[in-house]
């Protein structure tokens, strides 16, 4: 089975930091290559893969500026299409641009869809609902006017994340620092506890930070961590008490609720989105509706068993898992 996965161009694949496209696209074609497919990544040229790798640009336009990110998606995307025959399926990890050559090529293609960044990208996928195989990362982020082929969570390397049978008290927030994540929140639930948080993720809304999150960092109770790469990511998930995860959006997945769980941490979140199918109420974490919920499932931490969070997220979010799901719907899509 000849398969082309088609990554996103704002950061390496697999990220460095930030990038959750990429990295999700990168355990797609690891996993591929591992059961015999002959994968072709299609990706920055920093990239990393056991398969082939084809490239228009070095790196991401995230971490090289001087770029201009349409122009290099274009690039990109292009590539691949004017390659299509080489390949018996092309996987989709780029969001809608790439539908608007799909009946252009012969080679059928598979689109994982990653949330909708707005319901104005709707009629993009209506218009190939017909002739595209549409794939769900949770079953609360599907649109009514959709056809989906299946739900296929997002799978985690677990070797990557170490259990960690006891924590320290604080907590920890982990994200992108912005109004959708709920740092504010994530600040006044430790206020109210008294717990100390550690703050990590990188800033995308930098008014939002300097308004509602930098005049609370004291660096005692309050602490930001700058954003944190592999090792440093599950050192904190594994020492933490709990993720706190008050989003503020209909959030698609949330890899670090699975990664923390895979740690052996609960999390605390808001009910929104696809929370309910990532969290085990009472069993993996707690499902809150506001802060004021979310500071009494502080006091009720100690009733979580860190184990059960870990095999939890091993059972449902592993690679291996994905990679499996995945390879159904190409030899459905194939026959």
């Amino acid at each position: 089975m000849r398969v082309a996965v088609l990554s996103p161009v704002a950061w390496r694949t697999p990220p460095r930091h930030y990038g959750p496209w990429e990295q999700v696209a990168s355990n797609i074609a690891e996993g591929m290559v591992k059961k015999g497919a002959d994968v072709t990544l299609f990706a920055t040229g920093d990239s990393v893969t056991a398969g082939k790798l084809d490239a228009i640009c070095e790196a991401g336009y995230e971490e090289e500026r001087n770029q201009d990110a349409k122009v290099l998606e274009c690039l990109h995307i292009s590539n691949l299409m004017e390659k299509a025959d080489q390949f018996d399926l092309i996987h989709n990890n780029f969001d809608f641009l790439p539908l608007t050559y799909s009946r252009l090529i012969k080679t059928p293609v598979i689109t994982t869809i990653h949330g909708f960044s707005s319901q104005r990208i709707i009629p993009v996928y209506k218009k190939y609902n017909d002739s595209s195989h549409y794939v769900s990362i949770s079953n609360a982020d599907r649109s009514p006017e959709l056809d989906y082929i299946g739900t296929v969570y997002n799978g985690l390397n677990t070797c990557e994340f170490d259990f960690s049978a006891n924590a320290d008290e604080h907590l920890l927030y982990f994200g992108r620092i912005h109004h959708d994540k709920g740092t504010a929140e994530a600040i006044e639930i430790a206020k109210r506890t008294g717990r100390k948080l550690l703050i990590a993720g990188i800033i995308q809304d930098v008014n939002y930070y300097r308004e509602r999150v930098e005049p609370f960092i004291d660096n005692e109770q309050i602490i930001y961590v700058g954003h944190a790469g592999p090792d440093k990511r599950k050192e904190l998930l594994g020492s933490a008490a709990a993720l706190v995860h008050p989003i503020n959006f209909n959030e698609p997945f949330g890899m670090s609720v699975a990664e923390s769980m895979l740690c052996g941490t609960p999390v605390i979140a808001f009910n929104k989105g696809s929370m309910p199918e990532l969290i085990k109420d009472q069993q993996t974490g707690f499902l809150v509706n506001d802060v004021n919920q979310a500071v009494e499932a502080v006091g009720q931490l100690g009733r979580i068993d860190r184990q059960a969070c870990h095999d939890w997220a091993v059972a449902n979010f592993s690679s291996e898992k994905m990679v499996d799901d995945y390879y159904k719907l190409y030899q459905q899509i194939l026959g």
